[in-house]
């Protein structure tokens, strides 16, 4: 793990680890793990998962996820990949039955991070 302290990401400081119950991001080493156990992410599943935690509560259109973690311009099509990659990274996230549903969908318009 990046340090000892796992503190909560705020809004006026350096964002470089979350801690959400057992959930644990660290953006200098690329890490997921949930129960002390590493979830390996693609690199576009790790963009997407660090955009929405970062912003809990946010909502981010396909348009500002496109913008933000392809860098491309929103077509149709990428609608279609950002599902493909929120579908995968939810299935990564819920390894127990009873893991919280991070990544909600706001329908027609795109997701957010959702505390429990």
């Amino acid at each position: 793990m990046c340090s000892d302290l796992k503190p909560r990401w705020k809004q006026d400081s350096p964002l470089t680890e979350f801690q959400e119950g057992d959930l644990y991001i660290c953006l200098e080493q690329r890490l997921v793990m949930i129960r002390e156990r590493e979830i390996y992410l693609t690199a576009k599943e790790f963009e997407i998962l660090c955009l929405l935690a970062s912003n809990p509560n946010r909502v981010f259109t396909y348009e500002i996820i496109m913008d933000i973690v392809w860098h491309e311009n929103y077509s149709y099509y990428f609608r279609k990949a950002i599902n493909n990659h929120v579908s995968n990274l939810r299935k990564k996230l819920k390894t127990e039955s009873g893991d919280p549903d991070y990544i909600k969908s706001v329908t027609g318009i795109g997701y957010k991070f959702a505390l429990p």
